[in-house]
């Protein structure tokens, strides 16, 4: 199996910084309220971490695309 559970959950956390960061600041840009910026904040982070963890372990029990692990050696 590709990936472990704690991998997928340190690669959720990073990405959902950066893309909420980036989300936030177009709210605030949009609306000019940094409250409308925080109330994105706390719904894209709850939301999306969990879509995204869980879209993540699915691709964990998909076998196309991954790399074959080589055999062991018997030696």
């Amino acid at each position: 199996m590709n990936g472990t559970r704690k991998r997928s959950m340190a690669k959720a956390i990073s990405w959902r910084f950066i893309a909420t960061i980036t989300g936030a600041a177009i709210v605030y840009f949009l609306t000019g309220e940094f409250e409308d910026a925080g109330k994105f904040i706390i719904l894209d982070v709850i939301l999306k971490l969990m879509f995204y963890y869980g879209h993540e372990r699915a691709w964990t029990m998909v076998e196309w695309g991954s790399a074959e692990e080589p055999a062991a050696d018997s030696a």
